[in-house]
């Protein structure tokens, strides 16, 4: 692949999906072909919307497409691991959504499949891709804080969520850890690395998942950070990063900034804001522009995302789960 345009397929036809493909469309050499799902009028009415030529309804055949280079799977998060790994086994590249799997073994499966097969694979995490993210970890790589001492980060929706609810239901992988908290988690891990401990606790609901979860992390070196999420209470989604010779502070939306603040020590504050030309703080283009430089370089996983540091965000989240007790129909660990 070199500079032709890379073509798309699109699994699933949820709101993540609609909001990938319309970002994604406007990117000048990204090609959205074809779009499956299990129910064929779906697929159908999906493709009209977004004007892609070819619609299934159901997986197989968007992975005997020989036509995709590669595949977006925005599946809900208990089903990753049979779509993606359904698309690795037949050849196609996959960008997968967040999170990745239901834990760490079905992950690694993932993993294992596409070094395999020497497939393309990536979690869709956008925040590493997010231009101001970058910014924020080359200060901190750099050392404008000095060393990292700790971190603190936050996501949490309002809702109320009933029980019928995706965020509620076990059987979709429900829950505040797994769809908010691994925003926090791969926030505090792009900085810090995978912790050496980790204490939990958490709310559950009648059917046995998350509604608010808090965790302390903690390494070797003595770096701590405290990470929340919530489906019961709107946070302030806010994160902070504190070193030995300063900090940065990043206001509402911190996996999505705008803006960040960096207050070294015995200096002004000084505040960076995101470039107008890398579009809305809430595109999806960014990753899906990192996947296309990837392929076409000939890479099978993505620096910014890569596959070993989203492996060691799913054991920390299968390590939160066990300290509160939330475990999943059928699921093995």
């Amino acid at each position: 692949m070199t500079e032709q345009n890379v073509r798309w397929g699109i699994l699933a036809t949820g709101g993540i999906a609609a909001t990938f493909t319309a970002d994604l469309v406007d990117l000048p050499d990204a090609e959205v072909v074809a779009v499956a799902s299990r129910s064929p009028e779906s697929a159908k009415a999906f493709a009209e919307r977004f004007g892609i030529p070819r619609a299934y309804g159901d997986w197989e055949s968007l992975a005997r497409d020989e036509e995709v280079d590669v595949v977006y799977v925005a599946t809900p998060h208990s089903a990753h691991r049979a779509a993606a790994g359904l698309m690795l086994e037949a050849g196609r590249n996959v960008l997968c959504e967040k999170p990745f799997t239901l834990n760490a073994r079905e992950a690694a499966e993932l993993v294992a499949l596409a070094r395999g097969n020497g497939r393309f694979l990536m979690e869709a995490m956008w925040m590493y891709c997010n231009p101001m993210v970058r910014r924020l970890k080359a200060l901190v790589d750099d050392g404008a804080i000095g060393e990292v001492r700790s971190v603190q980060a936050d996501f949490g929706l309002a809702g109320p969520f009933p029980p019928s609810h995706r965020l509620r239901d076990p059987a979709l992988g429900g829950g505040a850890l797994l769809d908010l908290g691994v925003y926090p988690v791969s926030f505090t891990q792009l900085l810090l690395g995978e912790p050496s401990d980790v204490v939990a606790r958490a709310t559950l609901s009648e059917e046995g998942v998350d509604l608010q979860t808090g965790a302390l992390l903690s390494w070797d070196d003595g770096a701590l950070a405290s990470v929340h999420c919530s489906i019961v209470g709107g946070t302030a989604t806010s994160a902070s990063v504190t070193g030995s010779q300063g900090r940065i502070d990043i206001p509402y939306g911190f996996f999505f900034p705008d803006r960040f603040v960096l207050h070294r020590d015995g200096r002004d504050a000084e505040e960076f804001t995101a470039d107008p030309a890398d579009g809305p703080r809430n595109s999806l283009r960014h990753e899906a522009a990192e996947a296309m430089r990837a392929l076409r370089a000939g890479e099978t996983e993505s620096p910014l995302v890569p596959l070993d540091g989203t492996l060691a965000v799913m054991r920390t989240l299968d390590a939160i789960r066990d300290r509160v007790g939330v475990r999943y129909p059928g699921e093995v660990r």
